[in-house]
């Protein structure tokens, strides 16, 4: 074959090969409206989902995503500042080779179910960091390295493929040990209103739970929060095993939701990598009110207090991507906080995630203003999967304590007044004995760390007689005494 013939061919072979390559035509549209949160674009045919840059004069583009449309309108919610923006603006949606701004490069190409979907970085690269909702760090320790740039679009798991919650978690808090046993790849709420001690709940657990890796959330709360949360709470030996995704109250509603998403994600990434993975959520309700604010900025009706449908749909979708694995790898033990405003626990928001979790735990105000910290209310916390992991004796023990101390508080009022007359019931009159012991072994100091053993231990102790031993002092006495001898973090 002469020369002219072989470049012939080899053009040839190069058309086919072009010919190939599925290469989708980039649309474009132009915003046309911005009203509150919401931005609206004639002209742009993608799917909801789909992230767009929306250019912004000599600014940096405007990230933003598509969450509805009417005819030919779309209507998108900003990830960032819209200042500086105006009608005419070219909106973009992110190709499918384009990262998002300042994210690097992408790992590998996507399939045509990603394009345009939002990619962040997952992987061992983030133990150690605070980042952002898009996965930029903001801890000041340079760029994100030795992490893979995937997309936010992870199936949910088939239920019969995964594993049941059979084994005991460890967290390193007395109460919750004893009398709310957490099994290894639960999730679980805790419901209270404002200021009575769920952040230091949650620090303890932090801290002192028995897990590879701990995945903090912290979604709508106070920016304040964030540094002393790693500083004064994880400490530098947690913040080795810990990744930290913030998405401060300051920060648009989209971007609060996917921060949440982010942490889930993060956390799932772990867990495929057969790691037990601790997920810290603060907070839930947070994230249900960013749903609300966008659902109702696009024009969704609202049904419940203000919340409309669709924040009762997407609380399932997030909750139930934790727990276990496929087949017994890895695992995701959850607590997610719920405010409970006014500490009303029927609110819509605390009662729809009460019934999709497998347990709740109760903070009581009256508790935490008596100086009763951590402030759990025993009558009113439940763990769904206690029997499932707990011993008969150890099931034997929590019903006892439960019983003498609900007996107390029934009649805590006619014993206070004095009203209560001693032998009018012989249980009500072993649960005022007692009484002292049990309220000792329900409080806990949040530099104090208690195992699993040697709560049952203190359990045991605490529903004792008070009878004398050889050096004249009650059983009672030596459980106050070695009350808070645990283990030391």
């Amino acid at each position: 074959m002469s020369e002219p013939d072989g470049r012939w061919a080899q053009y040839m072979d190069d058309l086919r090969i072009g010919a190939n390559v599925h290469t989708p035509l980039e649309t474009r549209g132009t915003l046309t409206r911005l009203a509150g949160l919401v931005l609206e674009a004639v002209g742009l045919r993608v799917p909801v989902g789909s992230q767009c840059l929306i250019a912004n004069g000599k600014r940096e583009p405007v990230l933003a995503e598509v969450v509805g449309f009417a005819n030919n309108r779309a209507f998108l919610m900003p990830a960032g500042d819209t200042r500086g923006l105006a009608s005419g603006a070219s909106v973009t949606p992110l190709a499918p080779y384009r990262p998002v701004p300042r994210m690097g490069q992408v790992n590998k190409p996507p399939s045509a179910g990603d394009r345009g979907l939002l990619r962040l970085p997952l992987g061992r690269g983030l133990l150690g960091r605070v980042v952002d909702s898009h996965g930029h760090p903001m801890d000041h320790m340079g760029p994100i390295t030795e992490v893979d740039i995937e997309p936010m679009n992870q199936a949910p798991l088939n239920a019969m493929d995964r594993d049941p919650v059979r084994e005991p978690l460890d967290t390193g808090v007395r109460a919750i040990n004893a009398l709310l046993t957490v099994g290894r790849g639960q999730r679980l709420g805790l419901f209270a209103g404002s200021g009575v001690g769920k952040s230091v709940l949650l620090g303890m657990m932090a801290r002192y739970t028995k897990a590879d890796v701990i995945v903090v959330g912290l979604i709508g709360e106070r920016g304040r929060e964030v540094k002393e949360f790693i500083e004064d709470i994880l400490g530098e030996d947690g913040r080795k095993r810990s990744v930290v995704v913030a998405a401060p109250a300051d920060a648009p509603p989209l971007v609060r939701m996917q921060g949440a998403a982010y942490a889930t994600a993060i956390a799932e990434r772990f867990r495929d990598d057969g790691l037990h993975v601790l997920l810290l959520m603060d907070s839930l309700t947070r994230y249900a009110m960013a749903q609300r604010e966008i659902a109702l900025a696009i024009g969704e009706p609202p049904a419940t207090k203000g919340y409309p449908p669709s924040c009762f749909a997407k609380l399932p979708q997030l909750v139930e991507r934790s727990g276990n694995g496929l087949n017994g790898v890895g695992s995701i033990t959850a607590f997610y906080t719920v405010l409970s405003e006014g500490d009303d626990q029927q609110d819509p928001i605390a009662d729809a995630a009460r019934a999709i979790l497998d347990g709740h735990i109760v903070l009581s105000r009256a508790l935490a203003e008596s100086g009763h910290y951590p402030a759990i209310d025993v009558e009113a916390s439940a763990s769904r999967v206690m029997h499932n992991v707990a011993t008969p004796q150890h099931l034997e023990l929590a019903r006892k304590f439960r019983n003498y101390y609900s007996r107390y508080m029934k009649s805590r009022d006619l014993i206070q007044l004095g009203a209560y007359a001693a032998g009018s019931d012989p249980e009500t009159d072993r649960a005022i004995v007692l009484y002292p012991g049990l309220q000792r072994f329900l409080m806990q100091d949040m530099r104090e760390a208690a195992t699993m053993e040697h709560s049952l231990q203190q359990l045991a102790v605490a529903l004792q007689e008070d009878k004398p031993t050889r050096d004249g002092r009650g059983a009672r006495g030596h459980a106050n005494h070695n009350l808070y001898e645990g283990t030391h973090a």
